[in-house]
Parts: C-alpha cells; structure tokens; sequence
C-alpha cells in the first residue's frame, strides 16, 4: 500500500470511528462528547502501530450505558415482577480486519462476548458479510448488530433533514397511550430495519419520539411503534 493509500484509509477510518463513537453517545452510553470529534492526528496516534501502520485491533473498545440509558431498557415494576430486569448492558465494540467475514467469525465474537459478561456487541467490518452469517448473527443468544464500515462514513443523524428521535423510558409509552387512550398497534410505526432505528438500537415494541421542525410550530413531536 502506498502512502497516498496508507493516508486514505486512515482518514476513512477516522470517520468510520467518528461515528461509532456519536452512535454510541447517541444511544446514552457513557462516553465524554470529545471522545465523538477525535481529531485525525489524536486518532492516528491511537490507531497505529508504532511503525506507523494502521491497526483496526488497537480501535476496539468497551462502553457502559448510562443510568438514564438503562432506565429506558428496564420495565416498570408490578406486583409479579416487583424488580424488572434490565435490558441492556456493557457493549463491546470490535473492528474486524479479516478480509471476509462468515458463521465463524460471528460465533467466536459471541463467545468472547460471553466469557466477558458483555451484554452485546457491534462487529465493524471492511468485508464482505454472507447472507447466512448475518442470519446466524440474528440468531444467537446473545445481541450482536453486524456493521459494513461503509454504512459509517457519514453520520446520518447529522444531516439536517434527519429529526431528531428520542426513545421512550417504559413509563413515558404508558403515559403517551393513556393520553391518547390508544394501543400501541394504533400509532404510526417505524421498521426495525429504519436507518435510524438501526443507528439508535432501537427493539421492536419501543416508541421513539421525533422531533420535528415547522415554520409555524416552531418544532411538534410525533411518535412511532418500532415493528
């Protein structure tokens, strides 16, 4: 690889970092806002071997959700379940540099995740994925969200036509149906494979909150089932 090459790629990893870090962030887990806008040179130095070549191993990392995070995964308590489980947990992020990416690899990532205690995991990968092993990765007993780096480029939730979602705490869904006295199935949904409900982790049966600008309004909300 030349070294226009070796620039290249560092600078579109950068990104591809930048924006697992924002994602992150986005989601509520506990990361510091500069941690999202690392510079280029602060992430060649994290990023690269000491002989100056880039190591996608050295970009793996750990997160923990915040407590405002786990509050939006555990159900209110009732009188059978006075102290619900939480659904969410210790997440870690692993950078992939194998040239294909197949059942296998899917497989040792979920029992690393295991033997760790992790919660879940989000495979970032250059390669290419075949259809059975992101069918696997849906299958396992543990969460694992398979992301190609070219879906991480460019920060879709950055784009100024892209509003605002924000997902709904158990008690706040109770409350927005109550209101309305509606069911759930009445609200408008949102599909589970959505751009943005795959960038927020979003769970079938959640309800976002999306915040919309308007000319008159100023800004209105609307909500979504996530299906």
């Amino acid at each position: 690889m030349s070294d226009e090459e070796s620039r290249r790629e560092l600078s579109r990893m950068w990104r591809v970092y930048k924006t697992i870090k924002q994602m992150l962030y986005d989601r509520g887990y506990k990361l510091d806002e500069d941690e999202t806008n690392i510079s280029l040179e602060d992430f060649r130095a994290l990023a690269c071997d000491p002989s100056g070549m880039l190591s996608k191993t050295r970009l793996s990392f750990r997160a923990e959700p915040t407590p405002a995070l786990s509050h939006r995964y555990t159900s209110q308590p009732t009188k059978a379940n006075p102290i619900p489980e939480t659904n969410i947990g210790p997440v870690w992020v692993e950078f992939s540099s194998d040239s294909a990416v197949g059942i296998k690899h899917l497989r040792v990532f979920a029992q690393f995740l295991n033997e760790r205690g992790l919660y879940s995991g989000l495979f970032v990968t250059g390669a290419s994925i075949t259809s059975s092993a992101l069918k696997s990765a849906a299958n396992l007993p543990i969460t694992i969200e398979v992301w190609p780096e070219q879906d991480l480029l460019v920060n879709i939730t950055r784009h100024e036509l892209v509003p605002k979602h924000i997902l709904l705490a158990p008690e706040e869904k109770k409350a927005l149906l109550e209101r309305y006295r509606l069911k759930e199935t009445q609200l408008p949904r949102i599909r589970i494979e959505d751009p943005v409900s795959k960038y927020l982790g979003l769970k079938r049966g959640q309800v976002v909150k999306i915040i919309r600008k308007s000319e008159t309004a100023g800004r209105y909300a609307s909500y979504r089932w996530v299906i």
